[in-house]
């Protein structure tokens, strides 16, 4: 993070040369370019990042990975290590090239048009596809919620509500964007942090089982629990991506992203050694609500269950709204550099609308399937590829700041500075390498067929730019 007294000019000298897009032609440009929608300040920047880092999975993750023991927490905290040198990563990169894009600004910028082009297509897709399981996830909290007999087809028109709401509130604009954003992130941290916080005061050792259940290889543990826990940090780039609609990006985003990581790390590791200390790990292991059922032990009854479910409910609906936004953002900044549809560069209120569409409507396909085919094959692999297309970024930004500093950061640049930078972005390629180790085979035989059918578009794409760059060049060579 850069000092506070610094402003755009002096990070522009500081960081090297001037970024790509500085060259590109006024008719890709726009009007916005010339007057910003700046509508998230610091604190909703913030929120942006913590609420689409914290979706509905924290709910279910401590008996997620109760089977591998305490070991697990060991596993959590060096993930949070990781988590928090890409988000110092994306901090320095922000302050070099503050657009609207994030990861696939750094990558294009660094490597070219095609790095580019796949950063961005695999972030979509791994956006749009995440919300619909987002909205599938929230249907069995809100039945939690509002138990009953439902008629056919209620599922199905819960899910598209929880889609829907969200992509209204983009629709009207990033105010409202950012409204939401702090209000569900306020309301589902209460209940969370509640447990997190006073859970303490009930901790019991005795409730932790074994250090490592399996003996005999903690490495082993270690890295089978990492395996679950990977994604719960995906979101750490949210104020990158949306550094167009920060106030002050230079400055902002990289705070924002670090204390947005910071908060949502201490939720995670804080709850989950509450809810290990509070529950037995016997039950904890079978639980199918683990915070439900520290609640239940902190202060007797049956309402935790109804109020952990509420607090799901908001956190996703929080989360969709943040993803939402994040799936119409990488393609605006493609398709401004002419690598996506031109529609996709339209913005209304500070929003491209035509990518909150475009994203809700194959959310909706996904979802309106998962729920007519009678079964969940199909959806699960589209899910699956997610998890590989969430590393692609990640994995080209890191090289991208690795890059800049190869390239002549050294002579910008203290020593202690740039020798902290390179230790900070080789932590972060190699949490991310661990990002795509833990998706597993079957995730990155089929994320890359996926990534690849990309590579249509792109060629599409480039052939339609050169054609019209040859057709603009030609009258020029007659005259």
């Amino acid at each position: 993070m850069h000092d506070p007294g610094t402003g755009a000019r002096s990070a522009a000298i500081a960081t090297g040369p001037a970024p790509q897009a500085a060259s590109r032609p006024a008719a890709e440009t726009g009007p916005e370019d010339a007057h910003p929608v700046r509508r998230f300040g610091l604190v909703t920047a913030t929120a942006l990042v913590m609420g689409n880092i914290i979706g509905g999975g924290i709910f279910l993750l401590p008996a997620s990975v109760a089977p591998f023991g305490s070991l697990s927490l060991l596993a959590f905290v060096v993930l949070t290590v990781g988590a928090i040198a890409l988000a110092l990563v994306f901090g320095r990169l922000a302050r070099r090239d503050p657009r609207t894009g994030g990861p696939y600004v750094y990558a294009r910028e660094a490597f070219g048009d095609f790095a580019g082009f796949l950063s961005a297509w695999s972030y979509w897709v791994m956006t749009w596809v995440s919300n619909a399981a987002l909205a599938v996830a929230a249907v069995g909290y809100v039945r939690v919620v509002f138990p009953g007999h439902y008629p056919p087809g209620t599922d199905l028109a819960i899910a598209l509500l929880a889609l829907w709401l969200p992509a209204l509130a983009n629709l009207a604009g990033t105010r409202w964007v950012g409204a939401v954003q702090i209000v569900s992130t306020v309301l589902k941290f209460l209940p969370l942090l509640f447990v997190a916080f006073a859970g303490l005061f009930f901790f019991d050792p005795k409730n932790l089982g074994a250090f490592d259940p399996h003996g005999g290889n903690p490495l082993g543990g270690l890295s089978a629990a990492a395996a679950l826990l990977l994604y719960s940090y995906v979101g750490v780039e949210s104020a990158a991506v949306s550094a167009g609609e920060v106030r002050d990006p230079a400055r902002n985003v990289g705070r924002a992203t670090v204390l947005g990581t910071i908060g949502a790390a201490v939720v995670y590791l804080l709850g989950t050694v509450s809810v290990f200390g509070t529950v037995p790990h016997g039950e904890l292991v079978t639980s199918t609500a683990p915070f439900s059922a520290a609640v239940d032990h902190m202060v007797g009854g049956h309402w935790g269950g109804t109020l952990i479910a509420a607090a799901a409910v908001v956190s996703i609906v929080g989360a969709l709204n943040g993803w939402t936004l994040m799936s119409a953002q990488a393609p605006y900044a493609a398709a401004r550099d002419g690598l996506f549809p031109a529609r996709f560069a339209r913005r209304k209120r500070g929003v491209p609308t035509f990518g909150v569409l475009v994203g809700v409507v194959l959310a909706t396909a996904l979802t309106v399937i998962n729920y007519t085919s009678g079964t969940t094959g199909v959806f699960n692999v589209l899910v699956l590829i997610t998890t590989f297309s969430a590393t692609v970024p990640y994995l080209l930004a890191a090289a991208a700041q690795l890059y800049w500093l190869a390239a002549g950061e050294r002579s910008r640049v203290s020593p202690g500075r740039f020798a902290r930078d390179v230790v900070l972005a080789l932590g972060a390629f190699a949490f991310s390498m661990w990002l795509v180790a833990g998706a597993g085979y079957a995730a990155v035989y089929q994320g890359v067929l996926f990534l690849f059918a990309g590579v249509l578009v792109f060629v599409v794409m480039k052939g339609r730019t050169r054609a019209k760059a040859e057709a603009e060049a030609a009258p020029a060579q007659e005259v």
